[in-house]
C-alpha cells in the first residue's frame, strides 16, 4: 500500500481510506459484525485512514469503530471525523452547529464513544451559515493546541471558505464528493487546493454504488437514503446504468471489474487525491483494494471520457433542496 501525506502538514495516510457510513444503516440495514470484520481486514491491508461521522447512526458509527480498534495499537489508525450534523430522535436532518462551544461539546462526545483520547483529522461536515468558518477553525485548532485533535480538515465548502479556513490555521485535506459522474471540484475547488497545499479525501467515488457495476433499479431498501438521490430516480436511472455499461466494456477490456476502473480513475488524478472506499462487507473491500493494481494508459482515459463525459449523469448528486445549502455548489 502507498502511503501519502496529507497536505503540507498532515498525517501519513494510505492511498485509499475505508469510509464507515454505510456501516450504520444510511444504504439500509448493516451487519454489524461483517462491519467489524471488514475494518479489520482494511487495517490487515495497510488501509489506515478511516472516515466516520459523529452523525452515522447518531454515534452508532463511532461506537462501531472503537469496538473494531479494541486490541490494536491506537497508531495504526489514522481517524478522520466530521461533526455539526444535528439530527432529531426520529433520524430527520435539522441543521448545522458549528460554534466554537458546540465544536468542542461534539468532541468529548465523538472521544468517548470512540475510546480514544485524540482524534487525528477533525471537521466540520458543512459550513454553518450563522457561523465564520474562521471562528469555527479557530475551536478546532484551539483543540490542537490542547492535544484533543492533531489535525484539521474541511468538508463540502467551496474556494473562498477553502481561503478562509487555511487563513487562519493549517488545513490538511478537504473531503469532498468527487468521481467520473461527479467532477465540479476541478473548476475552481481542486486548483484552490493545490494552490495552497491542501490534499482531497474524495468520498462517493462509486456515486453510492450507482457505477460500482453492481447496482440495479429497484435495489435500494427502506431507509436508503438513495431512495430520494435523484440520480437513483425514475427518469435517471435509466441514462446513468447506460453510462455505466458503456464503462462495463472497457473493464472487461483491462480484465478488471466497473468499480475497480471508477476508483483508478480517481486516484490517477494525482497523489492529491485519496479516495474514500465505502466499502460494507470484506469482497467489495477486497475488489476495491484491486484497484490499486489497475494502471490507465491515455488510450484509457479517453475512452473512458467517452464513455463518461463529464456531466454526463442524469440528476444532481443530492436533492436540490440539500445542494442550496452545500457551499460547494456555490
Amino acid at each position: 500500500m502507498q502511503i501519502y501525506r496529507l497536505g503540507q502538514t498532515g498525517p501519513d495516510v494510505s492511498a485509499i481510506g475505508l469510509g464507515c457510513m454505510g456501516m450504520s444503516g444510511m444504504y439500509g440495514p448493516a451487519d454489524r459484525a461483517e462491519s467489524i470484520a471488514t475494518i479489520h481486514a482494511a487495517l490487515d491491508a495497510g488501509i489506515n485512514l478511516l472516515d466516520t461521522g459523529d452523525f452515522y447512526g447518531m454515534g452508532h458509527n463511532e461506537m462501531m469503530i472503537g469496538e473494531a480498534l479494541k486490541g490494536r495499537r491506537r497508531e495504526d489508525a489514522v481517524i478522520s471525523v466530521k461533526f455539526g450534523a444535528l439530527r432529531d430522535p426520529a433520524g430527520g436532518w435539522s441543521g448545522i452547529d458549528a460554534r466554537p462551544a458546540a465544536v468542542k461539546n461534539f468532541l468529548a462526545y465523538t472521544l468517548q464513544r470512540l475510546g480514544v483520547d485524540y482524534i487525528d483529522i477533525y471537521r466540520p461536515a458543512r459550513l454553518d451559515p450563522n457561523v465564520p468558518i474562521e471562528d469555527t477553525v479557530g475551536a478546532i485548532a484551539d483543540l490542537v493546541k490542547s492535544g484533543y485533535v492533531r489535525h484539521i480538515g474541511l468538508s463540502e465548502v467551496g474556494a473562498d471558505t477553502i481561503r478562509r479556513a487555511a487563513a487562519t490555521a493549517p488545513i490538511v485535506d478537504l473531503q469532498i464528493e468527487y468521481s467520473l459522474i461527479s467532477r465540479g471540484i476541478e473548476e475552481k475547488i481542486l486548483p484552490t487546493t493545490r494552490e495552497l497545499g491542501i490534499s482531497i479525501t474524495a468520498y462517493g467515488v462509486l456515486s453510492r454504488g450507482l457505477i460500482s457495476g453492481h447496482w440495479q433499479k429497484g435495489q435500494a431498501a427502506a431507509g436508503d437514503f438513495r431512495t430520494d438521490s435523484p440520480r437513483f430516480q425514475e427518469g435517471n436511472i435509466d441514462q446513468n446504468l447506460a453510462l455505466v455499461e458503456k464503462l462495463r466494456e472497457i473493464a472487461q477490456a483491462k480484465s478488471v471489474s466497473v468499480a475497480q476502473i471508477a476508483i483508478a480513475w480517481v486516484a490517477a488524478k494525482g497523489k492529491d487525491i485519496v479516495p474514500l472506499i465505502g466499502a460494507r462487507r470484506r469482497d467489495r473491500l477486497t475488489e476495491a483494494f484491486g484497484s490499486r493494481a489497475v494502471d490507465l494508459s491515455p488510450e484509457d482515459f479517453a475512452a473512458i471520457e467517452r464513455a463518461v463525459p463529464k456531466d454526463a449523469a442524469a440528476g444532481g448528486r443530492y436533492p436540490e433542496h440539500m445542494l442550496q445549502h452545500m457551499d460547494s455548489e456555490k
